[in-house]
């Protein structure tokens, strides 16, 4: 019965089956291993690529019940941003620019949600108000996956070619999740590990660079 396979597979090392289902590509026992992460401090821009894996559960912070004014913010500070490293590279003018505009936007969304509390012709207010904000809006999320939609994930987004801010958080799940089971991530990765770059013409060009990488992850 289910109890006798229980106490069967805790009695013994299933190290050497592992390793026999995953070289074979029998994948499916695997789904049975799930890992839940905690996400903060990523923009609603990466929030829009990470849903696009559909076999996997989210929990987003909420920007339709969850105000972004200044009044009603502990740190009474503009909304958490996300400033991307190419303008980090162009030095402090260019970031102060930047500053200077999420502050704009803290500002119309500020005017927003006073004028639609105001008129109570809404009752969506911070729904509507959310509209001005920009996809660099900071946003924590809760996500699980299975281990095999795990490495379809690592897969696509550790490649060099996936937009920075998934490739950071996706080499950093994987970095969690390697010495948990290790078997199973053993070879976790870009497709680039395993062969021929999948990107063909697009490829980065850096397949032995990331070997090592990835070999010393």
């Amino acid at each position: 019965g289910i109890t006798e396979l229980k106490q069967g597979v805790a009695a013994k090392d299933q190290g050497p089956f592992l390793e026999r289902l995953l070289g074979s590509g029998h994948l499916s026992p695997i789904e049975h291993a799930v890992f839940t992460f905690g996400v903060e401090g990523v923009s609603r821009a990466l929030l829009a690529q990470i849903t696009r894996h559909r076999i996997a559960s989210f929990s987003v912070k909420s920007q339709r019940y969850v105000s972004e004014a200044v009044k009603d913010r502990r740190d009474g500070d503009v909304f958490g941003y996300v400033i991307p490293p190419g303008i980090e590279a162009m030095g402090a003018e260019y970031v102060a620019i930047y500053r200077q505009q999420m502050e704009q936007m803290q500002k119309w969304y500020d005017f927003w949600v006073e004028k639609l509390q105001e008129s109570r012709k809404s009752d969506a207010v911070y729904e509507d108000a959310r509209f001005v904000l920009p996809n660099a809006a900071e946003t924590k999320l809760v996500v699980t996956m299975n281990a095999r939609e795990l490495l379809h994930f690592f897969a696509l987004r550790c490649c060099n070619r996936a937009q920075w801010e998934i490739r950071a958080l996706a080499l950093e799940m994987l970095r969690l999740v390697k010495p948990v089971a290790p078997l199973i991530f053993k070879d976790a990765g870009p497709g680039c590990l395993k062969g021929r770059c999948p990107e063909g013409k697009m490829s980065c060009g850096k397949s032995r660079a990331v070997k090592e990488m990835f070999s010393e992850l």
